[in-house]
């Protein structure tokens, strides 16, 4: 499980940025990029007060592991004292705070009542009547299902999805653990999201 838990956090930081043709396939290469390529949207959400979006700043996808959303942003400095909801760009420009924050945000709630995605991992986590109904249990798809929400979750067999666990399976086989253990509720492709992104964290 310890294993399995490191590679599960491997798997989180950038897990793509390979190509199709590159050495080993896409699947083989993760960390190529610091940040979104070619965002579609800015991630501010106005109607959140408590952390406003500050005047010109994106909260695209940043750092080891993406970052999305002011609210987020917001959370994350509080958490590691940093203001990164008015710097975001310094996950961006240094790899140590980049790291520090991705080791955060793995081992932290971003809501009240809801699990950290390492607790989601290692079966820490019991799942409330709400989640059972919700689809939720531990494993690595709630895990998803907290650091992604609704960008990869509830979506059916979609191939975001499908190529995360392809690269978590991948490092599975290298570590000598093996894609057969890869734990029960892989995916949460039926999953009812934890925290939409057209809602705050604390709605």
């Amino acid at each position: 499980m310890i294993i399995r838990s490191g590679i599960s956090f491997y798997w989180m930081v950038t897990p793509t940025g390979g190509y199709s043709l590159a050495d080993g396939g896409s699947l083989a290469w993760g960390l190529c990029y610091n940040h979104e390529m070619s965002p579609s949207q800015s991630y501010c959400d106005d109607s959140n007060e408590l952390y406003r979006c500050a005047e010109g700043v994106e909260y695209y996808g940043r750092g080891t592991l993406p970052v999305y959303w002011n609210y987020n942003y917001g959370i994350m400095g509080k958490g590691i004292k940093q203001d990164l909801l008015n710097h975001p760009e310094l996950l961006e420009q240094n790899a140590t705070l980049a790291f520090e924050a991705a080791i955060w945000r793995w081992m932290t709630p971003m809501k009240r009542k809801q699990p950290s995605a390492h607790d989601a991992f290692v079966g820490n986590w019991k799942p409330t009547k709400k989640d059972t109904l919700s689809k939720r249990y531990p494993g690595f798809g709630a895990t998803m299902n907290i650091l992604y929400g609704d960008a990869i979750c509830g979506k059916g067999s979609i191939d975001n999805m499908n190529g995360i666990i392809s690269h978590y399976q991948h490092y599975l086989d290298l570590m000598g653990v093996g894609a057969q253990h890869s734990g029960d509720n892989l995916d949460c492709a039926d999953q009812v999201p934890f925290n939409p992104s057209s809602k705050s964290p604390d709605s």
